[in-house]
């Protein structure tokens, strides 16, 4: 239901938790209160419950991304060292890669045009900043701005 926003939380630095539809309410529940996380959710009866169960819950009540990213953060403050800190796929922390050792994996245009690089063990996924990470920049700004 919040599978982009998942990702942009992820691009901030947040570790997000996306449940697919296999998982159900009581589960959501108890892993947001193990793991003591913030529940965000479209889902009405998850909402109630995550307040009956005192857990910390953020209504997400539009489709549009610059909206709901701004909910989320009128609840929760973006730690700006973990920017770019984890895998837009599957969560883990991204490692720094020396340029050298990345060289036969990524377009050679994107090996002349960057220094710095990382990677994500578990999806063999390789990640550089570029024109896209000034652009992300560029939209959390805006978005602060307004908050």
């Amino acid at each position: 239901m919040l599978g982009t926003l998942a990702k942009w939380l992820r691009i901030l630095g947040f570790d997000t938790f996306y449940a697919n539809s296999e998982i159900d309410d009581k589960k959501l529940l108890e892993i947001a209160r193990k793991e003591d996380r913030t529940l965000v959710t479209r889902d009405k009866e998850l909402m109630m419950n995550s307040r009956r169960e005192n857990l910390r819950v953020v209504e997400i009540n539009t489709v549009d991304l610059d909206e709901q990213l701004k909910l989320v953060l009128k609840n929760v403050e973006i730690d700006k060292t973990r920017f770019l800190s984890r895998c837009t796929i599957c969560n883990s922390e991204i490692i720094e890669m020396d340029k050298e050792k990345v060289k036969s994996f990524v377009p050679k245009k994107v090996f002349e045009n960057n220094k710095n690089f990382w990677y994500c063990k578990k999806c063999d996924k390789y990640y550089w900043t570029g024109s896209h990470s000034d652009k992300m920049l560029e939209k959390i700004k805006g978005l602060q701005k307004t908050n």
